[in-house]
């Protein structure tokens, strides 16, 4: 793993944050973009396409969690991963980072070598991803997606699908074990200027299950659904 290859956007609204995770970060050669508020984070994010951000949730203006929920309408930015770091660690605040469309919750404070640690850690496992499944293919789960023929197939078997429930399947299995909430699937499955109702993505969901078997997507109840590889 080459750090240097890796940019980290570190959003925080502490000035001696922004020094000192940054300078740790910097010194194991990762490439390092700093932001102060939630705006400033959403448009350097736009324009470096960072591998990872690092975002505090109490900030002025615009915080954490809405931060979070704005860059995940980038389809650009869908690879991103957020990992909140944060004093507050109760149960319902990281829940609600996950609500979000965080990937991970870091719980400040937090000590340079466990914080480079967990960060390399996310790194590795969203590398693994994108190169396992850019090919469309699932290691252990027996399914590969062509994404030139909307074709999917389960242990050699061949399965059509209807664009949408294709584009959600794809959607779902870019990041396995990522919980989508139902604004993200909107966001990235429908136009916006498409009126959908409540009920959707529930069907398309269950029209799926009978077509590829019950084992690959798991509901999350009350936040959404993901893929289990």
């Amino acid at each position: 793993m080459d750090n240097k290859n890796y940019r980290i956007l570190l959003v925080d609204d502490e000035p001696d944050i922004l020094e000192f995770v940054g300078y740790n970060l910097r010194k194991e050669g990762f490439q390092v973009f700093v932001a102060s508020n939630g705006m400033d984070a959403v448009t350097i994010a736009e324009d470096v396409i960072p591998h990872l951000i690092l975002l505090d949730v109490m900030m002025p203006e615009m915080d954490g969690l809405k931060t979070c929920k704005e860059i995940r309408k980038h389809k650009n930015l869908k690879n991103t991963l957020v990992a909140f770091l944060t004093a507050r660690g109760e149960d319902y605040s990281q829940i609600a980072g996950f609500d979000a469309g965080g990937d991970d919750y870091i719980t400040k404070p937090i000590t340079p070598k466990v914080l480079l640690s967990r960060v390399k850690a996310l790194l590795k496992r969203a590398n693994t991803v994108i190169s396992e499944h850019a090919a469309g293919q699932h290691p252990g789960s027996g399914l590969t997606i062509d994404k030139e023929r909307y074709l999917v197939s389960i242990n050699g078997v061949e399965i059509n699908l209807p664009k949408k429930e294709f584009e959600l399947l794809e959607l779902l299995c870019s990041r396995p074990q990522k919980v989508f909430t139902r604004n993200e699937i909107f966001a990235s499955v429908w136009d916006d200027n498409i009126i959908v109702g409540d009920r959707t993505i529930d069907v398309y969901i269950r029209k799926l299950r009978e077509k590829i078997g019950d084992n690959f997507i798991k509901t999350v109840k009350g936040v959404g659904y993901k893929f289990m590889n």
